[in-house]
């Protein structure tokens, strides 16, 4: 069984709880025993892995004390935690796990994204993403699914009102001859088409270490939550809540942001790999 996916729903209602019992200077465990709810379960509710019954919240929110106002608003995102979001609504057969990134993509404040090897699956064009999804002989009826979300991913963040974007690649994402030396150049000069709210930049390969070799993450940072981290690997992606080590991430995207050129240089540059697959 996959493990449970914190939705933006079910994390916002946690959230809320969560601040709910440090304002009462409650610990867990102790609200817990109040409420005759299992520490583990509060753990879950707190961090949007499970979503409680409508009557348990209006248990803790009653032990808690809060305000008319905040148990209104708690109580309707629990009666709404578990609806659909706008992805699962156009296509609810695609993966939770895709559903619920597009829906973090779409509301978060701001993305930061560093991709060291591959150009981001948000700046792709159909036929380099094709080209990925592919690989493998994977079922075409599998790889059109994955596509059109892909596609509806990005088309999502082109919206009036949708998040900004620093977007890193590394000089190899860039010389990766994806799908072949063609579409690689589409790509490429799809990168030099992008609107102002996906900024691109490029850390040219070489120098001393830095924390982005060792793979690549993202950062979702929004206006009323917690930020997160979201790895994506091959067999799978991950989403980091720990406060402790999304401060790292943070960290180590503002050195690796240090060393990447700034759009205009990352634009020229971006222009030269170009020159050079074209002669």
């Amino acid at each position: 069984m996959s493990p449970p996916i914190a939705t933006p729903r079910s994390r916002a209602l946690g959230f809320g709880l969560r601040k709910a019992r440090q304002a009462r200077g409650l610990g867990l465990r102790e609200l817990a025993r109040g409420a005759d709810v299992r520490p583990g379960d509060l753990s879950n509710w707190e961090l949007g892995l499970r979503v409680p019954k409508v009557e348990e919240v209006a248990l803790l929110l009653g032990r808690l004390q809060v305000s008319v106002e905040e148990r209104t608003r708690l109580l309707e995102l629990a009666e709404n935690a578990r609806e659909p979001n706008w992805l699962e609504r156009d296509m609810p057969d695609a993966p939770p796990i895709l559903t619920t990134l597009a829906e973090y993509e779409r509301t978060a404040a701001s993305i930061f994204s560093w991709q060291p090897m591959l150009v981001h699956g948000l700046l792709q064009t159909a036929d380099y993403a094709e080209a990925i999804l592919a690989h493998g002989g994977a079922p075409p009826a599998l790889v059109e699914q994955r596509l059109r979300v892909r596609m509806i991913r990005q088309a999502a963040l082109r919206e009036r009102g949708a998040p900004e974007c620093s977007i890193l690649l590394g000089e190899i994402a860039l010389r990766q001859r994806v799908g072949g030396l063609e579409i690689l150049l589409e790509q490429l000069r799809h990168l030099l088409d992008l609107p102002p709210r996906l900024a691109v930049r490029v850390i040219p390969f070489g120098g001393d270490f830095h924390p982005g070799l060792n793979g690549s993450f993202s950062v979702f940072e929004y206006s009323d939550l917690p930020a997160i981290v979201f790895l994506d690997q091959h067999r799978g992606s991950a989403y980091i809540y720990d406060e402790d080590q999304v401060a790292d991430y943070k960290a180590a995207a503002r050195t690796v942001s240090s060393l990447a050129m700034d759009s205009a240089e990352s634009r020229e540059f971006i222009e030269g790999v170009i020159a050079e697959l074209e002669a």
